[in-house]
């Protein structure tokens, strides 16, 4: 899965109402431009598609004050909130997916409940182990990655990867479990988006 789609949703949602300017200078607040494919042709290309897949309500507005063609808006619909949550979801649970992808649900993981956030993380370190345990069984000799040449390391990144990947997990999950962050319906979370700037 790509990121892409998680992220702009996401973005316009905390928002409200954004224009494609707006998003590009959140995400590369965020970073994301350097751990994402979210590069501006992809942003603005995304925008666009959301929108003509009924995800995103395209609003044409006022030129901006610094002057050229009207701007475009977007807002995200009934069925993109749909989308968003079930991205969002299915991101924090999965165990295999690139780093971005992981990445951007933990940017967004306050926009659900503190006890659903948890059982997601903690159902995702279930799925790590799972996964860990099929490769020891099928792919790693018990004599070490060597049996295998060279490619057994592949399979010994994989295991250590899980590890890492566990542990990281549990840790968070405790760090939520003991009250870091604002989850939704517990007050005003961190915003994390810059303001709108009306000469841009």
């Amino acid at each position: 899965m790509s990121a892409i789609r998680l992220l702009v949703l996401g973005a316009v949602r905390r928002h409200g109402r954004a224009h494609g300017y707006q998003v590009r200078n959140d995400l590369e607040f965020w970073g994301a431009h350097e751990w994402s494919n979210a590069k501006p042709g992809s942003i603005y290309h995304a925008l666009k598609q959301l929108a003509k897949q009924g995800m995103l309500r395209a609003h044409e507005i006022a030129p901006s004050t610094a002057g050229g063609p009207p701007r475009t808006e977007y807002e995200v619909t009934e069925q993109g909130t749909e989308e968003y949550f079930r991205l969002l979801r299915q991101s924090l649970t999965a165990y295999d997916q690139k780093p971005d992808v992981l990445t951007t649900a933990l940017g967004f993981m306050v926009d659900l409940g503190r006890e659903e956030a948890l059982g997601l993380l903690e159902q995702r370190v279930r799925a790590i182990e799972e996964w860990r345990a099929t490769v020891v069984r099928d792919y790693l000799p018990a004599q070490g990655p060597e049996q295998l040449g060279h490619i057994g390391e592949i399979m010994n990144f994989w295991v250590h990867s899980a590890d890492a990947g566990a542990e990281w997990t549990r840790d968070l999950i405790e760090r939520v479990r003991a009250g870091a962050y604002t989850f939704a319906g517990e007050g005003d979370p961190f915003a994390g988006v810059l303001p709108p700037d009306d000469t841009a």
